[in-house]
């Protein structure tokens, strides 16, 4: 019995935390392209604002939070290059760390002003000589790759040697991808912000130009590095305790197609909160609830399994039994895609 109760609580906190994300959105649901963007914006915008360097809580304060090391909490994780750092350190006359724009703020010439230039959405804490070496670098992949160092070892970024381009550690590619849309989104040129944009031409160093390179770049880097538990709880931290506000592309990851992949031109249809037509189709799967065989029949051209935010996990499903003992109990989504090009979706709960 108490098994049973601690299971329902569960799946309730996970029902709970859902509709609260979902309810966050919900203005924008049903758009798509300018006017999905443009709803996205007004959610987002006028958050809590912090300075850059101050008495009270700035932008140091929330980075020991938001990017803490979960082995040693007295630490941060370095973006870049991974290596945990004492945070109390801060720059430290140069022996410390310091915070990396991701948007270069170069890009926009923002600098670190309240609002873009302390947004804490992008920024991130940096090794001190990679962050210089990125200076306001191009995301791309190289062509001509040169290492970048950190304290004597590799640390999977690469600079190019001829371009103007940085790529970061493929552990961290969709991350920098998902914080560089939320600036696109968040600041459209209202006030005295700037009006970021996404584009596929290379800027110089000296452009200040508003515009972060390259879009195409990354979209796949987006794709092929899904969202973590880290971003998830750094988007929590911002939210509930600091902005106020959240990245969309950490919550829902195919917002990111639908402003500028695969899905321009289509609206935008959060799959929890919509009724899709595999529940009225019946023996497509059983038993759900399911205590951990899952059995499909028919004929699918793929099957996924997505959790209760939509991120896709490393498992694909296939007709007959699918054994999902190792998975935990909770809320889950099945993605069906036929040979017709339709997509549908149903919720099963592993108990």
């Amino acid at each position: 019995m108490l098994r049973l109760s601690l299971l329902v609580l569960n799946v309730l906190i996970y029902v709970n935390v859902f509709g609260q994300i979902s309810g966050y959105y919900q203005t924008a649901f049903n758009s798509s392209d300018a006017i999905l963007k443009q709803k996205l914006h007004l959610i987002i915008r006028n958050h809590t604002t912090y300075s850059y360097t101050s008495s009270s809580t700035d932008v140091w304060d929330i980075l020991k939070q938001t990017d803490r090391d979960t082995v040693n909490p007295d630490n941060v994780i370095l973006i870049y290059s991974g290596r945990s750092v004492d945070a109390a350190q801060e720059y430290n006359g140069g022996q410390g760390w310091n915070r990396e724009h991701v948007w270069a703020k170069s890009r926009g010439d923002f600098g670190t002003s309240t609002g873009a230039g302390t947004d804490v959405h992008h920024l991130r804490p940096c090794d001190i000589s990679v962050n210089s070496t990125r200076n306001n670098r191009n995301f791309d992949d190289c062509i001509s790759c040169v290492n970048v160092v950190d304290d004597g070892y590799h640390t999977g970024s690469k600079r190019d040697a001829n371009l103007w381009t940085f790529e970061p550690p493929d552990e961290v590619k969709g991350d920098v991808a998902r914080m560089i849309f939320y600036m696109a989104v968040r600041y459209e040129g209202s006030g005295n912000e700037p009006d970021l944009e996404l584009t596929n031409t290379l800027l110089s160093k000296t452009s200040k130009d508003p515009l972060q390179a390259s879009l195409t770049t990354l979209l796949e880097w987006h794709r092929n590095d899904p969202v973590s538990d880290w971003e998830r709880n750094r988007n929590e931290v911002i939210y509930t305790k600091f902005q106020k506000n959240r990245n969309p592309f950490i919550d829902y990851p195919e917002l990111a197609e639908h402003l500028w992949g695969n899905q321009i031109g289509n609206n935008w249809n959060p799959m929890m909160t919509s009724t899709p037509e595999l529940e009225k189709e019946a023996n497509i799967f059983y038993p759900n609830p399911t205590n951990g065989n899952l059995y499909l029949k028919g004929e699918f051209q793929q099957v996924v399994l997505l959790d209760q935010y939509g991120y896709k996990l490393d498992i694909e499903l296939n007709s007959g039994s699918n054994n999902l003992t190792h998975l935990p109990p909770g809320l889950y989504l099945l993605k069906v895609s036929k040979f017709d090009g339709t997509i549908q979706y149903q919720k099963i709960l592993k108990i």
